[in-house]
């Protein structure tokens, strides 16, 4: 019998325990006066949020109903209005919930002249996207919206020429939006007005932390009335309170549901870091049509190249034990993510962001928290004012935070200098199991040493640098306190102060069991200083492995497919290895003094890699041959058990990367895998492809009489479609390229292999066969 009551008490504790939990309901057909219950729900985010609030020390949950809920204002969460002892916002079962950043309008729409109808919208500030049926449509813009066009969706030299601005009456208001000089990223500016004499007037730039003029080529203006001659395409007249659109042939506007947008941050979330918010869970969400904000991002991230908006659908400040989970983030304007300044153990776990103006997801801390900052590339602070205390000064940063099994993707769509994720002034931030692809500039960035100790993992990342150069897949800067771009200055810092490169980079960072591929720079690329950090068990597809200046960096059991290793300008006494590698091509080192502690025991695809290697005193023991790889075919480039690369030391790993979620799985898609260069040309008549053209070795005394050349040397371009990266570079069908660069070019194989060490710069200067005379060219690469 006392048996019997015990259990009775134990089940009446945990049933107490789940009734003291309460439960909020939202309905779009609810009503704001209501309780909140299942019967009588909330009808707005917003009541229900202030309902919670109220319940001090209690477990409460929300359950929002399926349905659009168009946001009044920001949902602010904050610490002193926080009283729940966890607050849970999710979406009711499998129903479809989204919160939007625009406001629904309703229009008079009334014919104005050449398919072009208007009309009146009284809104206080001029709105910066506007959705037909949910799809946003473009601003009225120069050159005309392409969305094959590689950068930007189309830009021209001519968009901000003196002959174009004549035609606009009155540009203010606009927007520039152009690339840097460099293409390191992107710079945005708002057109004030005109003066009498035609002069074009704006504001901008700020949004990367490398000033330089606006590219030449890659540009384009936008919101200029003048421009509005497409269909789909629209313009705000905010003077007469006039909205103009270019309808498509076949939308009904009179049943068609109209929105602008209004917010740009959706929910934010802060406290402080003595007194955060905390357990929050967010889940089963979908987050879209906020607007822009381009023009926000100013704030510079150190000696980075970036500039930032703290802020997006959802900012994360002052807070912990915070999980997102389950969402999706699309068609956003900016930032899906932000978590800024003290962030402690928080989660964002196996969310959809695609479709999105900024980054997806950005861990950034104060500036206030580094010890001796500085804030430009060329700024440097002075030895006898640096402070040589290790690691932060405060607290205020993200710490043991994590991004784990996120598909991420079409991300940038406005802003360039973005990531999927972003890690600035972190300290132990776990990168996990993510997808990440079709991005503008890297998939995964790390902006400085401060403070180490991540962990990237078992990621897939590719399609990476599409509108960009100079960049890659996984990118990293350590332009922390002690770096200097002047090599000697560095040398002679460490030298009389040994450890000062470890001052901001205290833990080590590690790159582990992930699958790279950037076609337009690097796989891995570590610039500027970057130190500290451990590289092993991935997979390189495409652009091979940069280790820039920079200290104590150990890269062991990678394989890089059809690329190589690249050491650029390194320091003395680096301490830096390279071992135990498969790699593809010779190594292509720039400007390198000292080699490290040690390059050995490596395993190279091809002879002449060994031979120039050892040429240079590295790699005595290393050997080259055939891998014996299971099924490179299928992207499967583990080894077989006599494989010769095993006995150098190689390990095994396993080829699982990205999204491990059976949903997300289903979505996501994988890099396509190239044969290895090394296997091709060794049939005859084997055609290959590069820059959309189509390449043979030249073979036949045809072929070499047709094009008037000596010998069997070069590769032969036999087809090429009009709108390809070939065409455009004007190439033409019967051209054989003999030159790239400093290389000869005897085979389709030397082509693409010189190509791979090469490609980062975007093009190289060719010598070519055309029609029985030899011409010099560049190629451009993009």
């Amino acid at each position: 019998m006392a048996k019997g009551i015990f259990l009775i008490c134990i089940f009446l504790h945990v049933t107490l325990g789940t009734v003291s939990q309460v439960k909020l309901f939202v309905s779009t057909n609810g009503v704001d006066t209501n309780e909140g219950t299942a019967v009588k729900p909330f009808r707005t985010i917003h009541a229900a949020v202030a309902r919670a609030m109220t319940y001090q020390g209690e477990d409460v949950i929300l359950e929002v109903r399926k349905g659009v809920y168009h946001l009044e204002k920001t949902i602010e969460i904050n610490a002193s209005s926080f009283k729940p002892r966890s607050f849970h916002i999710r979406g009711f079962g499998n129903e479809h919930v989204l919160i939007s950043g625009a406001q629904r309008v309703k229009l008079s729409w009334q014919p104005h002249k050449n398919g072009i109808v208007k009309a009146y919208l009284d809104l206080d500030i001029a709105p910066d996207r506007f959705f037909i049926n949910g799809r946003s449509q473009p601003m009225a813009r120069y050159p005309n919206y392409d969305s094959a066009a590689r950068n930007f969706n189309g830009t021209a030299t001519d968009a901000i020429s003196d002959e174009r601005i004549k035609k606009w009456r009155d540009p203010a208001g606009g927007f520039i939006h152009a690339l840097h000089n460099g293409e390191w990223g992107g710079f945005h500016y708002r057109i004030t007005g005109k003066s009498s004499d035609g002069e074009l007037a704006y504001e901008g730039g700020w949004q990367n932390n490398r000033p330089a003029p606006m590219h030449q080529k890659h540009r384009f203006v936008e919101h200029v009335y003048e421009e509005l001659d497409a269909p789909g395409e629209w313009f705000y007249d905010n003077v007469s309170k006039t909205l103009y659109f270019y309808p498509e042939v076949g939308l009904d506007l009179y049943k068609a549901e109209v929105a602008v947008s209004k917010l740009t941050d959706l929910i934010r979330i802060t406290g402080t870091a003595d007194n955060p918010v905390k357990h929050i869970s967010i889940s089963n969400i979908t987050f879209t049509q906020n607007s822009r904000s381009f023009m926000q991002t100013k704030e510079p991230l150190l000696r980075s190249d970036w500039t930032i908006y703290r802020g997006g659908a959802i900012l994360l400040d002052g807070t912990e034990n915070i999980e997102i989970s389950n969402c999706r983030f699309f068609d956003l304007g900016g930032n899906a993510i932000f978590l800024s300044n003290y962030n402690r153990n928080n989660r964002v776990v196996n969310n959809h962001i695609n479709n999105i103006g900024g980054s997806a997801i950005a861990f950034v801390g104060s500036a206030e928290a580094v010890r001796s900052p500085a804030f430009r590339y060329e700024f440097f602070v002075p030895w006898d004012h640096m402070d040589f205390t290790p690691g932060p000064k405060t607290n205020a940063y993200p710490q043991h935070c994590s991004a784990t099994g996120n598909l991420i993707h079409d991300i940038g769509t406005i802003e360039k200098q973005v990531a999927g994720v972003q890690i600035a002034m972190s300290s132990h931030i776990t990168v996990s199991h993510n997808s990440i692809y079709n991005t503008p500039r890297s998939g995964i960035n790390i902006g400085d040493g401060c403070w180490g100790g991540h962990l990237i993992e078992h990621n897939d990342v590719f399609n990476t640098v599409l509108e960009t150069g100079d960049h890659g897949a996984f990118n990293s800067w350590g332009r922390d306190r002690f770096w200097s771009p002047n090599r000697k200055t560095i040398d002679s810092m460490v030298k009389a102060r040994p450890g000062i490169e470890l001052l901001d980079v205290v833990a080590p960072i590690t790159i582990r069991n992930n699958r790279f591929q950037c076609d337009h720079g690097w796989d891995i690329d570590l610039d500027d200083g970057s130190s500290h950090y451990k590289i092993y068990n991935n997979v390189c597809l495409s652009g091979g492995l940069k280790l820039r200046e920079g200290y104590h960096r150990k890269v062991y059991n990678n394989i890089l497919v059809n690329n190589t290793f690249h050491p650029h300008v390194w320091l003395k006494n680096s301490g830096d290895t390279f071992m135990h590698n498969i790699v593809t091509a010779p190594y292509a080192p720039i400007q390198i003094e000292d080699w490290g502690k040690k390059i050995d025991s490596n395993f190279f695809l091809v002879k002449e890699g060994l031979i120039a290697s050892q040429g240079l005193g590295n790699d005595l023991n290393s050997k080259f041959g055939d891998a014996l790889f299971l099924d490179a075919a299928s992207g499967n480039y583990r080894v077989a058990t006599a494989s010769p690369a095993l006995t150098l030391g190689f390990e095994n790993f396993a080829m699982a990367f990205g999204v491990s979620d059976p949903a997300l799985k289903k979505l996501a898609q994988t890099p396509k895998v190239k044969p290895l260069i090394t296997t091709l040309g060794a049939t005859k008549g084997e055609l290959v492809e590069w820059l959309g053209a189509t390449w043979k070795n030249v073979e036949t005394l045809g072929e070499r009489s047709a094009a008037g050349l000596p010998d069997n040397k070069g590769a032969l371009l036999v087809d090429l479609q009009p709108n390809s990266i070939a065409a455009k570079s004007r190439l033409q069908q019967g051209d054989v390229i003999i030159h790239m660069g400093k290389q000869e070019i005897h085979s389709i194989r030397d082509l693409l292999n010189t190509y791979q060490q090469v490609k980062w710069m975007g093009g190289a200067a060719c010598t070519l066969i055309r029609n029985q005379a030899e011409i010099k060219m560049r190629i451009e690469f993009n």
